[in-house]
Protein backbone atom coordinates (compact mmCIF):
# COMPACT_ATOMS: atom_id res chain seq x y z
CA UNK A 1 0.00 0.00 0.00
CA UNK A 2 2.73 2.20 0.59
CA UNK A 3 3.74 1.65 -3.00
CA UNK A 4 0.31 2.74 -4.12
CA UNK A 5 0.56 5.82 -1.99
CA UNK A 6 3.97 6.51 -3.37
CA UNK A 7 2.75 6.10 -6.93
CA UNK A 8 -0.27 8.20 -6.24
CA UNK A 9 1.91 10.80 -4.59
CA UNK A 10 4.20 10.85 -7.60
CA UNK A 11 1.26 11.25 -9.96
CA UNK A 12 0.03 14.17 -7.89
CA UNK A 13 3.50 15.73 -8.03
CA UNK A 14 3.63 15.23 -11.80
CA UNK A 15 0.17 16.81 -12.13
CA UNK A 16 1.21 19.75 -10.01
CA UNK A 17 4.38 20.13 -12.05
CA UNK A 18 2.39 19.75 -15.29
CA UNK A 19 -0.12 22.33 -14.06
CA UNK A 20 2.76 24.58 -13.11
CA UNK A 21 4.31 24.04 -16.56
CA UNK A 22 0.95 24.87 -18.19
CA UNK A 23 0.61 27.99 -16.07
CA UNK A 24 4.15 29.01 -17.01
CA UNK A 25 3.54 28.37 -20.74
CA UNK A 26 0.28 30.32 -20.65
CA UNK A 27 2.03 33.14 -18.86
CA UNK A 28 4.89 32.96 -21.34
CA UNK A 29 2.43 33.09 -24.24
CA UNK A 30 0.64 36.04 -22.71
CA UNK A 31 3.95 37.80 -22.09
CA UNK A 32 5.06 37.03 -25.66
CA UNK A 33 1.73 38.37 -26.99
CA UNK A 34 2.18 41.63 -25.07
CA UNK A 35 5.77 41.90 -26.25
CA UNK A 36 4.65 41.36 -29.86
CA UNK A 37 1.93 44.02 -29.43
CA UNK A 38 4.50 46.44 -28.02
CA UNK A 39 6.93 45.67 -30.85
CA UNK A 40 4.18 46.09 -33.47
CA UNK A 41 3.25 49.43 -31.90
CA UNK A 42 6.87 50.55 -31.94
CA UNK A 43 7.23 49.34 -35.54
CA UNK A 44 4.13 51.31 -36.59
CA UNK A 45 5.45 54.42 -34.77
CA UNK A 46 8.82 54.00 -36.51
CA UNK A 47 7.14 53.59 -39.90
CA UNK A 48 5.08 56.73 -39.28
CA UNK A 49 8.17 58.67 -38.15
CA UNK A 50 10.10 57.41 -41.21
CA UNK A 51 7.32 58.61 -43.51
CA UNK A 52 7.30 62.03 -41.81
CA UNK A 53 11.07 62.32 -42.27
CA UNK A 54 10.74 61.19 -45.89
CA UNK A 55 8.03 63.79 -46.57
CA UNK A 56 10.12 66.54 -44.95
CA UNK A 57 13.19 65.47 -46.92
CA UNK A 58 11.25 65.47 -50.20
CA UNK A 59 9.81 68.94 -49.47
CA UNK A 60 13.26 70.26 -48.55
CA UNK A 61 14.73 68.77 -51.72
CA UNK A 62 11.96 70.30 -53.86
CA UNK A 63 12.43 73.69 -52.16
CA UNK A 64 16.17 73.50 -52.73
CA UNK A 65 15.72 72.66 -56.41
CA UNK A 66 13.22 75.52 -56.82
CA UNK A 67 15.61 77.98 -55.17
CA UNK A 68 18.44 76.76 -57.38
CA UNK A 69 16.25 77.17 -60.49
CA UNK A 70 15.18 80.70 -59.44
CA UNK A 71 18.80 81.64 -58.77
CA UNK A 72 19.80 80.34 -62.19
CA UNK A 73 16.98 82.30 -63.86
CA UNK A 74 17.92 85.45 -61.91
CA UNK A 75 21.57 85.06 -62.94
CA UNK A 76 20.58 84.63 -66.59
CA UNK A 77 18.32 87.69 -66.39
CA UNK A 78 21.10 89.68 -64.73
CA UNK A 79 23.61 88.65 -67.39
CA UNK A 80 21.08 89.45 -70.10
CA UNK A 81 20.26 92.95 -68.88
CA UNK A 82 23.59 93.92 -67.28
CA UNK A 83 24.64 95.80 -70.41
CA UNK A 84 21.37 97.74 -70.70
CA UNK A 85 22.79 101.00 -69.30
CA UNK A 86 25.75 100.76 -71.70
CA UNK A 87 23.33 100.28 -74.60
CA UNK A 88 21.37 103.37 -73.51
CA UNK A 89 24.59 105.41 -73.44
CA UNK A 90 25.61 104.23 -76.93
CA UNK A 91 22.23 104.96 -78.58
CA UNK A 92 23.05 108.64 -79.24
CA UNK A 93 26.20 107.50 -81.10
CA UNK A 94 24.11 105.24 -83.35
CA UNK A 95 21.57 108.02 -83.88
CA UNK A 96 24.38 110.43 -84.82
CA UNK A 97 25.56 108.00 -87.47
CA UNK A 98 21.97 107.67 -88.75
CA UNK A 99 21.63 111.47 -88.92
CA UNK A 100 24.92 111.79 -90.80
CA UNK A 101 23.97 109.11 -93.29
CA UNK A 102 20.42 110.50 -93.58
CA UNK A 103 21.54 113.78 -95.12
CA UNK A 104 22.32 112.25 -98.52
CA UNK A 105 23.29 115.49 -100.22
CA UNK A 106 25.90 116.47 -97.61
CA UNK A 107 27.08 112.89 -97.15
CA UNK A 108 27.76 112.46 -100.90
CA UNK A 109 30.01 115.55 -100.86
CA UNK A 110 32.38 113.94 -98.34
CA UNK A 111 35.52 112.17 -99.66
CA UNK A 112 34.55 108.65 -100.75
CA UNK A 113 37.35 106.86 -98.82
CA UNK A 114 36.60 108.75 -95.62
CA UNK A 115 32.86 108.10 -96.07
CA UNK A 116 33.47 104.34 -96.57
CA UNK A 117 35.65 104.26 -93.42
CA UNK A 118 32.98 105.96 -91.29
CA UNK A 119 30.26 103.69 -92.71
CA UNK A 120 32.42 100.66 -91.87
CA UNK A 121 32.95 101.87 -88.28
CA UNK A 122 29.20 102.45 -87.91
CA UNK A 123 28.41 98.97 -89.23
CA UNK A 124 30.97 97.41 -86.84
CA UNK A 125 29.47 99.22 -83.85
CA UNK A 126 25.96 98.24 -84.89
CA UNK A 127 26.99 94.58 -85.38
CA UNK A 128 28.57 94.38 -81.90
CA UNK A 129 25.52 95.95 -80.25
CA UNK A 130 23.11 93.68 -82.15
CA UNK A 131 25.18 90.62 -81.16
CA UNK A 132 24.66 91.69 -77.54
CA UNK A 133 20.88 92.10 -77.70
CA UNK A 134 20.19 95.49 -79.30
CA UNK A 135 17.50 95.47 -82.00
CA UNK A 136 16.55 98.24 -84.36
CA UNK A 137 12.83 99.07 -84.34
CA UNK A 138 11.58 100.08 -87.76
CA UNK A 139 7.77 99.65 -87.74
CA UNK A 140 7.19 101.03 -91.26
CA UNK A 141 3.98 99.56 -92.70
CA UNK A 142 2.92 98.01 -89.38
CA UNK A 143 -0.02 99.01 -87.21
CA UNK A 144 0.78 101.78 -84.72
CA UNK A 145 1.56 100.33 -81.29
CA UNK A 146 1.60 102.96 -78.52
CA UNK A 147 3.61 100.60 -76.29
CA UNK A 148 6.37 100.53 -78.90
CA UNK A 149 6.00 103.66 -81.06
CA UNK A 150 5.92 107.41 -80.44
CA UNK A 151 3.52 109.22 -82.75
CA UNK A 152 5.23 112.42 -83.88
CA UNK A 153 2.49 113.36 -86.34
CA UNK A 154 -0.67 112.09 -87.95
CA UNK A 155 -1.52 112.16 -91.64
CA UNK A 156 -4.98 111.86 -93.08
CA UNK A 157 -5.59 108.71 -95.13
CA UNK A 158 -8.59 107.74 -97.23
CA UNK A 159 -8.22 103.91 -97.17
CA UNK A 160 -9.67 102.19 -94.13
CA UNK A 161 -6.87 99.55 -94.02
CA UNK A 162 -4.25 102.33 -93.69
CA UNK A 163 -5.91 103.73 -90.57
CA UNK A 164 -3.43 103.59 -87.63
CA UNK A 165 -0.68 102.34 -89.95
CA UNK A 166 2.88 103.66 -89.58
CA UNK A 167 3.35 105.63 -92.81
CA UNK A 168 6.95 106.67 -92.22
CA UNK A 169 9.64 106.46 -89.57
CA UNK A 170 11.02 109.86 -88.63
CA UNK A 171 13.61 108.48 -86.22
CA UNK A 172 14.52 104.80 -85.65
CA UNK A 173 13.89 103.21 -82.31
CA UNK A 174 15.83 100.57 -80.43
CA UNK A 175 15.00 97.68 -78.11
CA UNK A 176 17.28 95.69 -75.84
CA UNK A 177 16.00 92.12 -76.00
CA UNK A 178 12.31 92.61 -75.14
CA UNK A 179 12.57 96.11 -73.61
CA UNK A 180 12.06 99.25 -75.68
CA UNK A 181 14.96 101.61 -74.95
CA UNK A 182 14.09 104.31 -77.47
CA UNK A 183 10.69 104.40 -79.12
CA UNK A 184 10.73 105.08 -82.87
CA UNK A 185 9.19 108.42 -83.84
CA UNK A 186 6.64 107.76 -86.52
CA UNK A 187 4.04 109.34 -88.76
CA UNK A 188 0.69 107.56 -88.35
CA UNK A 189 -2.16 107.33 -90.82
CA UNK A 190 -5.51 108.47 -89.51
CA UNK A 191 -8.80 107.87 -91.28
CA UNK A 192 -10.86 111.05 -91.31
CA UNK A 193 -14.54 110.77 -91.82
CA UNK A 194 -16.67 113.82 -92.50
CA UNK A 195 -19.18 114.69 -89.81
CA UNK A 196 -22.80 114.31 -90.84
CA UNK A 197 -25.38 116.69 -89.42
Amino acid sequence: MSEENNTKGREDDVRIEADADLDDSVLAEEAAGETIKKLRGRLAACAKEKQEYMDKWQRATADFLNVRKRDSEDNERFKKYAAESLMIELLPVLQSFDLAFGNKEAWEKVDKNWRMGVEYIASQLKAVLEANGLKELNPLGQKFDPARDEAAEFEEVSEKDRDQEVLSVIQKGYAFYDRVLKAPKVKVGELRTPFKT
